[in-house]
C-alpha cells in the first residue's frame, strides 16, 4: 500500500497542473488537496487489481490519478460550512480553512474536470474505446447516481436501513467499486473473475462505510459530529448498533475474502488489505 501511495503521489504530482499566473493560488489549493497525506485506498485497489489480469500498470496508474482526483474533489466539498463544516482533514487544515470557501469550492471544481481531462488523453490508454468506458464508468460512480446522490441521502437523513445502504453503497462504495473496474475494463477478465472482483468491491464498501461510522461516532476520524447530529443524520451503524455494525462487519469481511478465492495466491494482497481496512483505528 505505501509503495502504491507513493507512486500515485509521484504521479499526481507530474499531472496536476502548476501555475505562476494570477489563477496560481487555486492551482496551488488543488495541489493541498490532492498531495496531501492519505492512503491511496483506492488507487491502490486499481492498481492491486490490475495486476491479477496482467493491465498494462500505466494505463491503470493514470485512471486510478483520475479516481484519486474525484475522492480529493470530494472531500474538498464535503468539509464545506455547507456540508459537515469540518476544520481539520487528516491531521491539517481542510482547504476552506486554509485558503477560503470561494477558494474550496473551485478546487472542488477543478479537480473534478482535471480527473477527466487524465481519463480522456491518450497517454491513458491508446485505445478510445477503452478510455471513453472508463470516463463513462467514472461520470457514473461519481453523479447523481453515485456518490453526489449518496451524499444527497446523507444529507437528508436515511430513515431506514434500506435507505442507509444505498447511502452507503452509492455515496462511499461506488468510488471503490470503480476501482475494480478499471482493472476490469483495461485487463481481460474471465467472467467469473468480473463478477468475483464486483462483489468483493460491493461488500468492502459497505463494510468500509461502517467502519468509517463506528469511528466518527467515537469522536477518532476528524468529523463535525455536531454537525452530524444537527442535520438529524443517520448511519448505517447508528441504526444497526454499534456491536450489531461490528457483526455486520465481520461478516462482510468474511465474504470479501471468500470472493477472492478464484484469484488463489495471485490475491494475497488484497486478501490481506480487507484486515487493514477494516482494522482501522483511525
Amino acid at each position: 500500500m505505501a509503495e502504491a501511495a507513493d507512486l500515485v503521489t509521484v504521479a499526481l504530482d507530474e499531472l496536476l497542473p502548476r501555475s505562476d499566473g494570477p489563477e496560481a493560488r487555486l492551482t496551488e489549493a488543488m495541489r493541498y488537496a490532492a498531495l496531501g497525506p492519505g492512503k491511496r485506498l483506492r488507487p491502490y485497489f486499481a492498481l492491486e487489481a490490475g495486476r491479477l489480469f496482467d493491465a498494462d500498470e500505466r494505463s491503470v496508474l493514470r485512471a486510478a490519478c483520475a479516481l484519486e482526483c474525484v475522492h480529493a474533489y470530494s472531500l474538498v466539498h464535503d468539509d464545506l460550512p455547507c456540508m459537515d463544516d469540518d476544520h481539520v482533514r487528516r491531521g491539517r487544515a481542510t482547504v476552506h480553512r486554509q485558503y477560503d470557501e470561494a477558494t474550496a469550492v473551485l478546487v472542488g471544481d477543478a479537480l473534478h474536470t482535471a480527473a477527466f481531462e487524465i481519463m480522456a488523453h491518450p497517454d491513458t490508454h491508446d485505445d478510445g474505446e477503452i478510455r471513453a468506458e472508463l470516463t463513462y464508468k467514472l461520470a457514473k460512480a461519481a453523479g447523481a447516481r453515485g456518490m453526489a446522490g449518496g451524499q444527497m441521502i446523507d444529507l437528508i437523513g436515511a430513515e431506514d436501513l434500506g435507505q442507509a445502504a444505498r447511502m452507503q453503497r452509492m455515496k462511499t462504495g461506488a468510488l471503490i467499486a470503480f476501482a475494480f473496474e478499471v482493472a476490469l475494463v483495461i485487463g481481460e477478465p474471465e467472467d467469473a473473475e468480473r463478477q468475483a472482483l464486483r462483489a468483493f468491491a460491493q461488500d468492502l464498501g459497505l463494510a468500509y462505510q461502517i467502519i468509517d461510522d463506528l469511528l466518527n461516532a467515537q469522536g477518532r476520524h476528524g468529523a463535525s459530529q455536531a454537525a452530524a447530529k444537527a442535520k438529524g443524520r443517520a448511519s448505517y451503524a447508528a441504526l444497526l448498533g454499534p456491536g450489531a455494525a461490528r457483526e455486520r462487519v465481520e461478516l462482510l469481511s468474511s465474504q470479501c475474502k471468500a470472493h477472492l478465492d478464484i484469484f488463489g495466491d495471485d490475491a494475497q494482497y488484497l486478501r490481506e488489505s480487507v484486515d487493514f481496512v477494516l482494522d482501522r483505528r483511525v
